[in-house]
């Protein structure tokens, strides 16, 4: 039997429809409006093979509008993902089930990015679009050379992120990036024309987009404006006018198919309209072998690509191999420890921008896969340095690029950088600006991507600046995402110890907060051992006797060691430990936490920030020193005092404590 183009598309809309509805949770209306657009692309465009989906040259397909994440399963079932089966498919939005209520990203699954906040899916794809263009320039075209297709909603190009992420595509002539623009009219409260009027068109040739209008249900159409993408020399959107909901009687064109199941009675019409006599979750055979040989076509697309790449020579596939497996990591050591054994000379006074500096400097000497960025603060942020090179639209044969005042697209792109495979992304901004960059934050963790954001201007230590620049709750609000490591240094040593951490973290982004000021050098005795990885350690012990554990991290621990030497003039013996990540910390020992943190001791915190985090390490009577409130415009040392944070201050406290 000759399957007919519009038995394919129905797959997907009754799968879609079914799940929906026997999970009584979930979005049927755009899965039914673009089954004709995904079909086309799968059939006839999109380079991929179910048997290997970490195949390195294959098209990425991004569902940057996850609410309609049944697109995506049933696309993955259809064309013989073992990821997910029909089973799967009948267990949408249940406990444990891969088929979530928006995508999650999982390697090797066919899913490529988390999706769900809007305008995500967007950026990362961005990302993976810069990937492309990287590696291709290194490995050259016959090699790499795919292309990254979105779905995006309504939903997802009102969203502010969007702006931000396509504005630098169109700047770096990402010709290989294609996004679909579900174009129906329809968001959660009804008609877009409730909240929107713009102008597509103008507003993505003004980005140095091409535009396309088509019909989303004309297989020609589609098909066509997809070869006319393939061809461009720029980015392109195609927006294609859909029907949500398409098929459904009474429901079709509304807001009523967006969110919520069709209800029984209207899948009943919506299957004799579209002349599907299948139970649920029952997709005829031939149709199914239709779908099954569409996907069938990737083996043999891989298996040529794979004649490419050994006929190349022993030093790109090596070269193309290490990028992949890392192996250069293995050297990291050894670079971070002579770097040590360098500044344990030296012991300057640095601000730990400064010595993120010279970390990156280093550290992109043997990482070649290492690429960094900025939201136009490179001189402050001290991500750029001599062996950085501008990524730009002319060239990709560098590792650096300049994301503009940005914050929220270069964290999402970075996301997408990372998804892509084989490159290492690192991003920086001010502290305060971390909100801004958030949520791309939260699916770092949430996906467990080796990201790396750098935040300088960490504290009320930037000064001048005032309280709009001065952070108080941002490294609180870090903290508390699951799964990131929130690194605050105190000087040379451990900016370059929490660097080698950052690298080491396979499943773990990385946060690392760093000072505007300049800190002295803390630790008086050279130890090649990484002692940051324990989240903790002692700095000065004088004595084991102590009546005082002061605990600190980043510019604060140069303050906890006044203290120190202050209370001894007292005859009160303490000891100070520096804490540059409470998150690796908690992982470790009881007896080790105990042997830092002494139970015996009084425990007082010092951190000029919120002092939120800080609370479970104080037990019953400890102290803690911080602000809550916001700060001051002035120099920092004056901002330090008349914040209460002074050594003289602190100590003054902990005196009449320990006298009560």
């Amino acid at each position: 039997m000759n399957v007919k183009f519009n038995q394919l598309s129905n797959a997907i809309r009754f799968l879609s429809i079914d799940a929906v509805q026997k999970a009584n949770s979930g979005h049927p209306g755009m899965p039914m409006g673009m089954a004709d657009v995904a079909t086309v692309l799968f059939k006839y465009h999109l380079r991929f093979n179910p048997k290997n989906p970490n195949w390195i040259n294959r098209d990425r397909f991004i569902l940057s509008a996850g609410h309609g994440s049944m697109l995506l399963y049933s696309l993955l079932y259809l064309t013989g993902y073992k990821s997910i089966s029909i089973d799967d498919i009948k267990n949408f939005r249940q406990l444990n089930s891969i088929c979530a209520g928006h995508p999650e990203y999982k390697r090797g699954t066919g899913i490529e990015t988390t999706t769900g906040p809007l305008g995500q899916g967007l950026g990362n794809a961005v990302g993976m679009g810069i990937a492309e263009e990287i590696l291709r320039k290194k490995f050259g075209p016959t090699l790499i050379n795919n292309k990254t297709y979105v779905i995006a909603s309504d939903g997802d190009l009102m969203e502010g992120v969007s702006h931000e992420v396509m504005s630098l595509a169109g700047h770096l002539k990402l010709k290989n990036l294609i996004v679909f623009f579900d174009n129906n009219k329809i968001s959660i409260d009804g008609s877009t024309s409730l909240s929107v009027s713009d102008n597509y068109k103008k507003r993505f040739e003004g980005y140095g987009w091409n535009f396309l209008e088509i019909n989303g249900h004309n297989e020609k159409q589609i098909s066509s404006a997809i070869t006319k993408a393939s061809k461009s020399n720029k980015p392109t959107i195609i927006s294609c006018k859909t029907i949500i909901g398409f098929g459904s009687p009474n429901k079709s064109g509304k807001a009523s198919s967006h969110g919520s199941p069709l209800g029984d009675e209207e899948i009943a019409l919506v299957r004799k309209k579209l002349k599907w006599n299948s139970e649920p979750f029952e997709i005829p055979g031939e149709i199914l072998k239709a779908w099954k040989e569409i996907g069938e076509k990737g083996t043999k697309l891989e298996d040529k690509w794979q004649e490419i790449l050994d006929k190349k020579s022993s030093d790109i596939k090596n070269a193309f191999q290490n990028i992949y497996i890392e192996s250069n990591l293995k050297d990291l050591e050894n670079l971070i420890k002579k770097e040590k054994i360098k500044y344990f000379e030296s012991q300057p006074s640095l601000a730990t921008r400064q010595c993120s500096s010279v970390a990156i400097e280093s550290i992109s000497s043997i990482l070649p896969q290492l690429i960094g960025g900025s939201a136009d603060l490179s001189g402050s942020n001290n991500t750029k340095t001599n062996n950085s090179k501008v990524i730009n639209a002319k060239s990709f044969d560098g590792n650096y690029i300049h994301y503009g005042v940005r914050e929220h697209g270069m964290a999402s792109i970075m996301n997408g950088l990372a998804l892509y495979s084989g490159l290492i992304p690192y991003g920086g901004t001010f502290l305060i600006f971390s909100d801004y960059c958030k949520p791309s934050i939260r699916l770092s963790a949430l996906m467990g991507l080796k990201v790396i954001y750098i935040f300088s201007h960490d504290s009320i230590g930037l000064g001048e600046d005032g309280p709009t620049h001065q952070p108080i709750e941002q490294l609180d609000g870090l903290r508390a995402i699951p799964n990131l490591n929130v690194f605050r240094p105190a000087d040379i040593n451990e900016t370059l110890e929490c660097w080698e951490i950052a690298l080491k973290s396979k499943n773990t982004p990385s946060a690392i907060a760093l000072s505007r000021q300049k800190l002295p050098y803390i630790n008086p005795k050279f130890s090649e051992k990484n002692k940051c990885e324990t989240g903790a350690y002692i700095v000065k012990l004088d004595s084991h006797d102590n009546k005082v554990t002061l605990v600190s991290s980043g510019s604060e621990v140069e303050i906890a060691l006044e203290v120190h030497n202050l209370l001894k003039k007292q005859n009160i013996e303490s000891k100070v430990v520096s804490m540059p990540c409470q998150e690796l910390f908690d992982k470790q020992s009881d007896d080790f936490k105990s042997d830092i943190l002494d139970k015996d001791s009084l425990i007082v915190t010092i951190e000029a920030g919120n002092v939120s985090s800080w609370k479970k390490y104080l037990g019953d009577r400890g102290m803690t020193f911080g602000i809550d409130r916001f700060g001051e415009s002035a120099p920092y040392k004056k901002v330090y005092e008349h914040l209460n944070l002074s050594a003289e201050k602190i100590t003054l406290a902990i005196q009449e404590k320990l006298r009560r």
